[in-house]
This record gives structure tokens, sequence and C-alpha cells, in this order.
């Protein structure tokens, strides 16, 4: 009987290839802990992200690399996953414990920004990402009421540090817990940026994977201040299929190309209508915009998100329909998209510079 070595399993694993990011899974590092017992092996498959959309596909290639080495029987494949996180750049503040820091922003108010927010975080999170959202609107907050938790209020610690608050497996922070619901923010920018600032620094939250950041809408004070004062992952640009959508999505997407902000792509909110009684399609808002302009700016196109009325209904309730009904095809949809970001903050992570801040010689 033919006995197979580690390394000979290695050199099997190394036909498996990342599409992606370009390499074999083993130059990757992504194979850990190979065990060979008589014609038995096993061996652990790290992933960049647990919300990998081609895990099962790496899975099955696996296996039938090694299963098909002779005097292999059986083959356990254990799977894992480590999410990289974004190097910090020099003059930029570190968030504690926050892996990667993803900005979902859109040119104008309307196409769903906030909705498409909470459903990418709470995807995140069902796949097995640690994940927290700062609802960075300090205007017009919506993701207490959006996550189900409106009438909260977070805890401080003796360094008046904020612990966030939680529901449906996200860790949560906004104005809304700390200003009454009726009562406006009446502040001028540099009271805003300073209210960013501190949310982002001064909260405890934890070791997260993705902070999830809803932003306002427009390129304004608030956009500006996270750009330069956060290493963010990338940035999501939510819009709707119709052209006056798509002319301030493409404002926002340039203004974080311009401040050196990588483009994880574009989610095409409300992009159909599909009766749930005849299955008939309703293109109410045009179709294929996001799409389009995807491919114009030469970005990735994340997914498109269907228009149904049970996404406004869990929204109202706090009970977003990626947790209220999982199975849906809109909760599908919010998945494929989360399963594309997060990976795309895997491939622009594996190619980032390290910045080393600059030494200063004293004497």
């Amino acid at each position: 009987m033919v006995e197979v070595s580690k390394e000979q399993v290695l050199e099997a694993l190394k036909k498996v290839r990342d599409p992606d990011l370009g390499k074999d899974v083993v130059s990757l590092g992504m194979i850990k802990d190979v065990q060979v017992c008589g014609d038995a092996v096993a061996f652990t498959l790290e992933l960049t992200t647990p919300a990998h959309p081609r895990k099962e596909q790496f899975l099955e290639d696996c296996r039938l690399a090694v299963g098909s080495m002779e005097g292999v029987a059986t083959v356990n494949v254990r799977q894992d996953s480590h999410v990289t996180a974004r190097p910090v750049g020099q003059d930029k503040m570190t968030i504690e414990g926050v892996k990667n820091v993803i900005a979902v922003a859109s040119g104008k108010g309307g196409v769903g920004k906030s909705t498409v927010s909470a459903n990418l975080a709470l995807a995140l999170a069902r796949e097995g990402a640690k994940v927290g959202v700062l609802d960075a609107d300090i205007y017009g907050p919506s993701q207490p009421q959006m996550l189900g938790i409106p009438d909260e209020k977070p805890m401080a610690d003796g360094d008046n540090k904020i612990f966030p608050l939680s529901n449906h497996g996200v860790k949560i922070m906004s104005m809304g817990f700390l200003v009454d619901e009726d009562s406006p923010v009446i502040w001028r920018g540099p009271m805003v940026m300073r209210a960013l600032v501190q949310f982002l620094g001064d909260t405890l939250w934890g070791d997260l994977d993705y902070l999830v950041l809803d932003l306002p809408p427009g390129t304004g004070d608030a956009q500006l201040t996270i750009v330069q004062q956060v290493s963010l992952a990338g940035a999501v640009i939510v819009t709707t299929p119709q052209d006056i959508a798509l002319l301030d999505a493409r404002k926002g997407l340039q203004m974080f190309r311009k401040t050196d902000v990588p483009i994880l792509g574009i989610i095409e909110n409300m992009s159909y209508y599909e009766c749930p009684s005849c299955g008939h399609r309703e293109n109410i808002f045009d179709t294929g915009g996001g799409e389009r302009a995807a491919e114009r700016y030469e970005v990735p196109f994340l997914g498109a998100i269907p228009l149904d009325i049970k996404v406004r209904l869990g929204g109202d309730r706090g009970e977003p329909i990626v947790v209220g009904e999982p199975e849906s095809p809109v909760a599908m949809a919010f998945r494929e998209a989360a399963r594309n970001t997060a990976l795309q903050v895997a491939i622009h992570n594996s190619s980032a510079p390290f910045t080393v801040p600059e030494l200063k010689i004293i004497g």
C-alpha cells in the first residue's frame, strides 16, 4: 500500500488556486495542521473571511485534490477563517480591536443606504463574522430603530469610554441613543466632526472583524472626517437604478477615489420588483444602472437587491429582513452582497502597503 506524506499532500493542494488573490491555497498560508494517518488525511482550510462566497467550492476542490491521490481513502477538511486586518495608515486613528472599517455611502438620500448598511452587517454576522455598526448620520440617525433598540441608552466606564449596545448579534453605536427621538441635533460642521471622532475612538467595540459605517448622504463634513481620520478598508456605494441616483452615486465614488479609499463595489438597491403571486418582474426604477456604473468605473458589482415591502416592514419593527426572513430571496440577495463585500476587503488587504511610521532620532 502506498503511504503519502504531508509534503505530498501539500503538493497536491497547490493545484487549488484562489482566483481572486492569484495564488494557490498553500502559498497563501490557507492550509493548516496537515495530519496523515495511514490512508486518512485531515487538514484545516483557513479562509480570509467566514463570509467567503466560494468557501464551498474551496472545500470541494481541496477534497478532490487530496482524495485523488494514490494511497488516500478518506479526507477530512476542517474549515476555519482568519479575517485579515487593514493596516493603519500614518496619521490615522487606531480603533482598538477593529480589523476593518467599511464605509457604506450614497451620493443622495432615499436610496436605502441605512437599510443596506443594517442588512449587510447582519448578513456578515450570520456568516460568522464579528460585526459592529456605527450610525454616522448625526442629524438623522436610524439604526437604533432599524436594529430594534430605539429606547436603549449606552453605558460608559470610568474613563468616559462608551459601551456599544447590541442586538441581533451586532454591536451598535448611534447618536440616536443619546438624544430624544423628537429632538433635532442642531450642530455646525465642527461639532459633527468631533462627535464622529469620539464615536469611533471612544467606543469600546471589542474585537470586530468588520465595523460598518452608515454614512449620511452626500460628500460633506462627515465623509471628509471619516476619510481623513480613519484607515478605511473600503467604501460600498449604494444606488438605485435610475439615472438621477446614479449621477450622485458617481460623485460619491469619485470622492473616495480622490481620497485614496478603496472602492469595494456598488450595490444596486430597489433593483426590481417581483410579484409574489405571479412572478412577473417589473423594473420600477429602470434596471442595470448600478451594474453599468460598476463596469464604467471598473469596480466590482456587489449585488442587486429587489424591492420588497417586507424590507420596509422589517426595518420599521426593528427586525431587518436578513434576521426576520433569512431564507427569503431578498435576504439571500443581501447575503450574497455581504459575501462579495467581505471578499473585496480581503483582496484589497492582501495588496495594501504596510505603512511604517517615520522614526524620529532624538539627540
